[in-house]
């Protein structure tokens, strides 16, 4: 049985910086994997981090290690991290800004449900990729103070305390996860809008059609055309009052 074609059948794939393209979605699959290469990352820090080995006497210390390696582990995951939520952030704003749905949404129940989460959503990605950022940031300051002489005992010795890289591993990819969140909720805004852009104009194609009088039915003049429902119903070119008063309430909705 044959299917009918909708304004969905027809509406044209979308393509390059837009919502829902296959761009977007490299983009977002892009993201998740500096993501995950952050949180790998960290955790290679966070198994090569400094620690203090005290003497004998606790007349001093000196570190276990140069802190090259967490250091340079921490600076790529810092660069991944923001590339990753930069990379979405900045489609998820070019997609929106090209694209005229967004001006045009009513922010019915639904579609306001839908913005709230938006917002909460990027609210927290923010937030996320801040405490990332700052951990790492933190990290790579204490590993760079002693690259060099690291052997040579000192009164003290700062260190990181254990857990901070793998914590902002996992606040750095949350943020990731966030961000991908994100830009599918705007892309549900988009979908739910165009559909029911086009559920309106199939209504308002149909009743149009139902209400046009047959090209066999002698030319009418709209008065002599409406019809009270108890009137006959036989003529198909004759629209009831019911009719057009089903088409203008239509009208008005669209």
């Amino acid at each position: 049985m044959a299917m009918a074609v909708t304004h969905a059948d027809l509406a044209p794939s979308p393509t390059g910086f837009q919502l829902g393209s296959k761009t977007g979605a490299f983009l977002m699959v892009f993201s998740i994997f500096l993501g995950l290469l952050c949180f790998i990352l960290c955790l290679l820090a966070e198994t090569y981090r400094s620690q203090v080995k005290w003497e004998a006497n606790d007349s001093g210390c000196a570190y276990s290690g140069s802190g090259e390696v967490p250091l340079l582990s921490a600076t790529v995951a810092f660069l991944c991290l923001g590339v990753a939520v930069a990379v979405q952030h900045i489609f998820l704003l070019v997609a929106v800004s090209r694209s005229t749905i967004f001006g045009e949404i009513s922010w019915a129940v639904p579609s306001r449900t839908l913005a709230c989460q938006a917002g909460f959503l990027f609210f927290t990605t923010w937030t996320s990729f801040s405490v990332g950022e700052i951990l790492l940031l933190i990290g790579m300051s204490v590993e760079s103070g002693h690259l060099n002489n690291w052997t040579i005992s000192r009164p003290s010795c700062v260190v990181i305390e254990q857990g901070l890289f793998i914590s902002a591993g996992i606040v750095g990819l949350l943020s990731v996860f966030l961000a991908s969140g994100l830009c599918i909720t705007a892309l549900k805004i988009q979908t739910q809008f165009q559909e029911q852009q086009n559920t309106r104009q199939d209504i308002l194609e149909a009743s149009v059609m139902y209400a046009s009088p047959s090209p066999s039915s002698p030319r009418q003049t709209s008065s002599s055309r409406i019809i009270t429902g108890s009137g006959s119903g036989n003529d198909p070119g004759v629209v009831t009052l019911n009719q057009q008063l089903y088409v203008d309430k239509i009208s008005n909705l669209v």
